[in-house]
């Protein structure tokens, strides 16, 4: 599955097998196995919980430098809606914009102004195709990866338009063309985003065949550089923004839906809630729904593990801003694409499928079903995989053994242990018998062992220290 590109990854050398977070990833992903985690490509989504979960910083994301705008003639920044509800008292959206050029940016385009765009084109589709009700938003590329894999049943409820940032993209390269007479591969389309999930989607976009962005910013990274650069700006020579409310609140979970103009919709945020949402979907619980809006992160974008700000705090700075807005763009774009379909279909990835064929999967998956009656049911991750179902389908796999339960480990050495007693025994009653010392010496220390995994309490393990703290490697390698 080398086909699958992922922006996060796992520094081995800060990895302390800590298991938080193969508890924390949505899609049981990661697996801690010799006392390092292990990401499993196909599985992965990249919705960064376990890069916001690892307290020892294990967990990297790949993402660009502003050295990346030596490579270009012309550059332009494509700043997400999220990115001015990092600043504190922001009443102007110009002085953020201006911020970016004083960067060594050629020219800026508001991804919020090209949600505008698709918040219409979007009324149009969900009007005229109702046999699709409810259509799912596709703004997340988290969400749609999820879909992928785990729900090929929703595959064809998903909104077939392109996503604000590749709108964006398109218009930004189009009138940065025109404008330079520059070749479009001498200019540079740069995102700045608060998740890893559009880094991944710059590389690997899911319903166009090569996306129009040339590089992804992290939020946390240009932050505290844009900051110093708005601080120098003293005037603003022109207006460079020209997105309303309705785009700039694509920011926030429900923003996409505000848009729409109807109430028949539904918006969920946070991975654990969107699989329940999608969950319910498959089972036909919800009714009447015309459009479902999904965020990965909690609070929407706002939520992202590359944002600065904490996100409530982020919805509240938006309710300000909101009421220096206007209410609909003050520039609509000109350049706007005609189309804004999808150019390449999206299709069902099982990656998670069993077997090779239907037939296989039933067989393995009633053996899992038959593994993980056998486990405790605690989900105790000592074992290195999030739940005794996720083991039992490891084994099944190939890639684990029973023993790896510490449960049924200490099972099987009680048993050996009685085997080797009733030996020892067994050997004594026959005098001169030169293996009953050896039985009982044997039989001895398993015993000893036995009592000493019975006396662990696995289920009830403390929570390992955070990095720093004294002790805390210690005591994982001896757990």
């Amino acid at each position: 599955m080398e086909k699958f590109f992922h922006s996060v990854y796992l520094d081995d050398s800060l990895c302390r097998g800590c298991t938080n977070c193969i508890k924390r990833c949505p899609t049981h992903a990661i697996r801690v196995i010799d006392g390092k985690a292990r990401i499993t490509s196909e599985f992965c989504i990249d919705c960064g919980e376990c890069v916001r979960t690892c307290g020892y910083h294990a967990k990297k994301l790949h993402r660009d430098t502003l050295d990346i705008l030596k490579d270009y003639e012309y550059t332009v920044a494509l700043p997400a809606p999220s990115l001015y509800l990092q600043f504190n008292n922001l009443d102007d959206v110009n002085i953020v914009l201006t911020g970016l050029l004083e960067l060594g940016f050629d020219d800026v385009y508001e991804v919020a102004a090209a949600a505008e765009l698709v918040s219409a084109a979007t009324r149009t589709y969900v009007a005229e195709h109702k046999e699709a009700w409810p259509l799912i938003s596709t703004a997340c590329p988290c969400v749609m990866r999820l879909i992928r894999v785990r729900f090929p049943g929703l595959v064809a409820h998903l909104l077939p338009l392109k996503p604000p940032v590749e709108v964006a993209a398109e218009i930004a390269r189009r009138r940065a063309v025109e404008r330079t007479g520059l070749a479009p591969d001498q200019i540079g389309v740069i995102f700045i985003s608060p998740c890893p999930a559009k880094v991944t989607y710059a590389r690997d976009p899911l319903g166009v065949e090569k996306s129009q962005l040339d590089g992804v910013l992290a939020i946390q990274d240009v932050y505290p550089l844009l900051l110093g650069a708005m601080k120098r700006v003293r005037d603003l020579p022109r207006a460079l923004a020209g997105a309303g409310r309705v785009g700039v609140s694509w920011g926030i979970s429900g923003g996409e839906s505000l848009g729409m103009g109807s109430q028949r919709y539904l918006a969920a945020d946070g991975i654990e809630n969107v699989i329940r949402v999608l969950e319910g979907l498959e089972d036909d619980r919800f009714t009447g729904l015309e459009f479902i809006e999904l965020d990965a992160c909690s609070g929407g974008c706002v939520g992202g593990v590359l944002n600065v700000e904490d996100p409530f705090a982020a919805r509240a700075k938006l309710r300000q801003l909101r009421l220096r807005l206007p209410a609909v763009p003050t520039s609509p774009p000109r350049e706007a694409p005609a189309d804004l379909s999808w150019d390449a279909p999206v299709r069902y990835e099982p990656v998670f499928r069993l077997g090779s064929s239907l037939s296989e999967s039933i067989t393995m998956a009633r053996q899992v079903e038959e593994l993980t009656q056998q486990f405790p049911g605690l989900d105790c991750g000592c074992c290195g995989a999030p739940s005794c179902q996720a083991l039992a389908e490891d084994i099944v796999r190939g890639l684990a053994s029973k023993n790896l339960c510490i449960y049924v480990l200490r099972d099987h050495i009680h048993a050996l242990s009685d085997t080797c007693a009733q030996l020892a025994a067994d050997a004594a009653a026959q005098e001169g018998d030169p293996s009953q010392e050896r039985l009982r010496e044997l039989a001895g220390r398993l015993e000893q062992l036995d009592q000493e995994i019975t006396r662990m309490d696995v289920g009830h393990r403390p929570a390992v220290p955070p990095a720093g703290e004294p002790g805390s490697q210690k005591g994982e390698r001896e757990t």
